[in-house]
């Protein structure tokens, strides 16, 4: 039970500190956020509960794959807000956007032969 508090208490850390970060420089926020430190926790949550550095291995060759389909928030919200779009809005399409791109990847990768 201590484990999984210890992961929980973690990963709210990180979350705020990369808030608190942003909201005082939004290069070091970004800095922070880019870093790939929710997969490093996770790889490091898997190892340690079940010791499979397969499921490691497994896990981050998903991940690398999957990064891909992600990148379009980035690039389709600021430009929305940008434009005049409210936050809500900008955000709601940037996630639409995101999640159809991740249904494209993974059907592109299938294509491909390429296993997740």
């Amino acid at each position: 039970m201590w484990q999984y508090s210890a992961k929980i208490l973690i990963t709210v850390v990180l979350v705020i500190a990369v808030s608190e970060v942003g909201r005082r420089s939004s290069f070091w926020g970004a800095i922070l956020a880019s870093l790939p430190v929710t997969s490093l926790l996770a790889f490091v949550w898997l190892y340690t509960g079940v010791g499979d550095v397969e499921a490691v291995a497994k896990l981050s060759h998903s991940i690398f794959w999957l990064v891909l389909a992600s990148l379009p928030l980035f690039l389709i919200l600021p430009v929305l807000l940008r434009r005049g779009i409210t936050f809500w809005a900008a955000l709601a399409i940037a996630c639409c956007v995101t999640v159809v791109a991740y249904f494209g990847l993974v059907w592109v990768l299938g294509r491909l032969n390429v296993r997740l």
